[in-house]
C-alpha cells in the first residue's frame, strides 16, 4: 500500500534529479492539508558563489502570490464597513487619473485585472510613482470586458489600503494577516537589514536572450520595495499556514461570504499563466477534476507557485531563487499526494513529449543560410554548420535553440492549413524546402527607423528588440516572446493583436534615420549599440 512517505521520497527524488535543468540554484517546497503541515523539503543552494545551502528557514520572495493577501485585506475592510470594493478608486485616492472613455475604474476592476490598464512600467520600486504615472496611459476597454494582468493596479490598491487605515502596507500585513495566522518568519517588504535572511535571487547571465534548460545564471539586481503587488518574503512553513487558511475557506481572516467573493471566477484568463479564470487576487481552475485555486509569483531573481485543492483539502507551495517553472513541480506534487491519500498508484513526473515531431522535419532556407531539422524519439534536432543540437519546446511551434548562431531568439514555426511552411528567427524568414517559396514584403519607409535593440536601467525589464520580418514590425522580449506592432499614428504602435490591450510603444528622437528612444507603456528606453 502506498503511503505519504512513499510520495515524499518520490517527489524529493524527482526534484533532485531535475534540479540541474530547472534554471534555479535552489527549490523549497511545502505541502499541507487543512489542519496539518505534511511535508517540507529544500534542495540546492541559497547562494551559488558561497555554496551556502538552503535551509527550511530560508526566505524567498513570493512575488505576485502577494496579490491574494492584498485582496483579502480589502475584503476585511469591506466587512468592517471601511470601504466598498465596488467604489471608484478616486473615492480613496482623489489624485488618481487615467485617460479613459469608459466608466470609472473601481477597486473590484483592479482586484480582478479587468480595468483595461497597462501591466506596469516598473520605472521605480515605489507604488505612488507607478500609480501616479497611469495618468499618461489609457484604459482601452470597458471594465470587466477582458483580462489584462496589471501590477500597476495592485500597487494602486496598496495605496488605497494605506489611505483608509492610515498605516503603511507593511504594518497592515503584519497586523492583519501575519499575526493572526502565526506567520512569524514572513516579511512584508524588502529592506536591506533583512537581506541576509533571504536566499540570493538569480537571473539569466545573459539578459537579452532566451534561457535554455540548465542555462547560466548570475545574481539578480537587489532593491528595496514594499508594494502591494508582490513584496512579501516567506518560507514553506509560513506559506503552508496561509494555505491552511485558504483550504478552510478564509477561516480566521475573512467571513465565508467574503471568501466566496475572493474565489468567484470573474473573467476567463486565456493566457496559459493564470488558471482558467481569475477571481480577486487568485485564479481558479479545474485540475484533474478538482476545484483548485492559487497564484504564481515572479520577482527579479525569484519564482513561486501556490495551489490549493479545495476538494481534496491539499495545498502546495513551491519557492525558487531563479527563473524556474515551479508550476510544473506544484502540479506534480498535488497529483502525487492526492494519489497517496487515495491509496492509488503514484504517478511519475510527466514527460515533455512532442507528439508531432515529424511535422517539422526538413531543410529551411533564408537566402544563402540554411539549417535542417530532424527528429528522433519524439525530439527535434537542428543541424547547422556541422553541429547538431536538441530543441526545447516552450510553446506550440516555438523552440529554444542552444546553438551560438540561434541563441538570440526563439525559433517560431509558421503553418498554413496545419502544415509547417516556414520558420521565423529574429529578422529572418526561413522557407521550408518543397512547401514554400521566398517572397518579398513591403512596409512603410518610415518603419526602417524603428528596428533595433533598446535598453533601460530597469531590473524587471531591462531591454527588448524590435525587428522587421515579413513586412511587420515585431516586438521581442528577452525570453523570446513576440508580439506584432500595429500602427495607430506615425511613430505610435499598439502591441499585440488584441485591440483591447492597453500596451503601447512610441518611437521618437529620429536621428540619421534611426529612432533613438522608445516609450514602452510609459517606460523610457534608448537605442543601444548592440544589435
Amino acid at each position: 500500500m502506498v503511503s505519504l512517505e512513499n510520495a515524499f521520497q518520490k517527489l524529493s527524488d524527482s526534484i533532485e534529479r531535475q534540479l540541474p535543468t530547472f534554471n534555479t540554484p535552489g527549490i523549497a517546497i511545502g505541502i499541507t492539508n487543512r489542519e496539518n503541515f505534511l511535508y517540507a523539503s529544500v534542495h540546492g543552494l541559497a547562494n551559488q558563489e558561497s555554496g551556502k545551502a538552503l535551509t527550511p528557514e530560508t526566505l524567498f520572495q513570493i512575488g505576485s502570490i502577494s496579490k491574494s493577501f492584498t485582496s483579502i485585506l480589502l475584503l476585511q475592510l469591506q466587512e468592517q464597513g471601511l470601504l466598498d470594493i465596488n467604489d471608484p478608486i478616486k473615492k480613496y485616492l482623489p489624485w488618481f487619473e487615467i485617460q479613459s472613455n469608459f466608466e470609472p475604474i473601481t477597486l473590484y476592476h483592479l482586484m480582478s485585472h479587468t480595468a483595461g490598464i497597462i501591466m506596469g512600467s516598473d520605472d521605480t520600486p515605489v507604488a505612488f510613482t507607478e500609480a501616479y504615472s497611469l495618468r499618461h496611459t489609457k484604459a482601452t476597454a470597458t471594465p470587466e470586458e477582458f483580462f489584462h494582468y496589471s501590477n500597476s493596479g495592485y500597487k494602486t490598491l496598496g495605496l488605497v489600503l494605506e489611505a483608509v487605515l492610515e498605516q503603511d502596507i507593511s504594518t497592515i500585513l503584519r497586523e492583519r494577516i501575519f499575526a493572526p495566522l502565526g506567520m512569524s518568519a514572513s516579511l512584508p517588504d524588502f529592506r536591506n537589514e533583512n537581506r541576509r535572511l533571504q536566499a540570493t535571487g538569480y537571473a539569466p547571465y545573459f539578459d537579452d536572450r532566451p534561457l535554455p534548460p540548465g542555462g547560466q545564471l548570475a545574481p539578480a539586481t537587489w532593491f528595496e520595495s514594499n508594494t502591494a503587488d508582490g513584496a512579501i518574503c516567506s518560507n514553506p512553513a509560513d506559506m503552508c499556514r496561509y494555505l491552511q487558511m485558504l483550504l478552510q475557506r478564509g477561516h480566521g481572516l475573512i467571513a465565508p461570504e467574503s471568501f466566496e467573493q475572493l474565489i468567484h471566477p470573474v473573467i476567463s484568463t486565456d493566457d496559459g499563466l493564470h488558471g482558467e479564470y481569475y477571481g480577486l487576487g487568485l485564479f481558479t481552475m479545474q485540475f484533474d477534476g478538482h476545484h483548485v485555486i492559487g497564484h504564481s509569483g515572479g520577482m527579479v531573481g525569484f519564482t513561486a507557485d501556490m495551489l490549493a485543492d479545495l476538494d481534496a483539502g491539499l495545498g502546495v507551495v513551491v519557492l525558487a531563487n531563479g527563473p524556474a517553472e515551479p508550476s510544473k513541480i506544484s502540479r506534480y506534487a498535488l497529483s502525487l499526494f492526492r494519489a497517496a491519500l487515495d491509496g492509488n498508484e503514484l504517478p511519475d513526473v510527466p514527460e515533455d513529449k512532442l507528439d508531432n515531431a515529424d511535422d517539422y522535419v526538413g531543410t529551411y532556407r533564408c537566402g544563402e543560410k540554411a539549417f535542417m531539422l530532424t527528429s528522433s524519439n519524439d525530439r527535434i534536432f537542428l543541424d547547422f554548420e556541422s553541429a547538431t543540437v536538441p530543441l526545447t519546446l516552450i510553446a506550440p511551434d516555438r523552440f529554444i535553440v542552444p546553438h551560438p548562431a540561434f541563441e538570440m531568439f526563439t525559433l517560431r514555426m509558421g503553418r498554413e492549413n496545419e502544415k509547417v511552411m516556414e520558420a521565423g528567427w529574429g529578422t529572418e524568414r526561413y522557407v521550408r524546402d518543397g512547401v514554400g517559396e521566398a517572397a518579398s514584403f513591403e512596409s512603410p519607409a518610415e518603419w526602417d527607423a524603428y528596428p533595433g535593440h533598446y535598453r533601460a536601467y530597469n531590473p524587471w525589464f531591462s531591454n527588448f528588440r524590435v525587428v522587421l520580418r515579413k513586412g511587420t514590425l515585431i516586438f521581442i522580449d528577452p525570453s523570446g516572446e513576440e508580439e506584432p506592432l500595429h500602427q495607430l499614428e506615425p511613430g505610435l504602435f499598439h502591441i499585440g493583436d488584441d485591440a483591447r490591450s492597453p500596451e503601447f510603444i512610441r518611437f521618437d528622437v529620429v536621428l540619421n534615420g534611426k529612432a533613438m528612444q522608445a516609450i514602452l507603456s510609459g517606460g523610457v528606453y534608448s537605442r543601444t549599440f548592440t544589435p
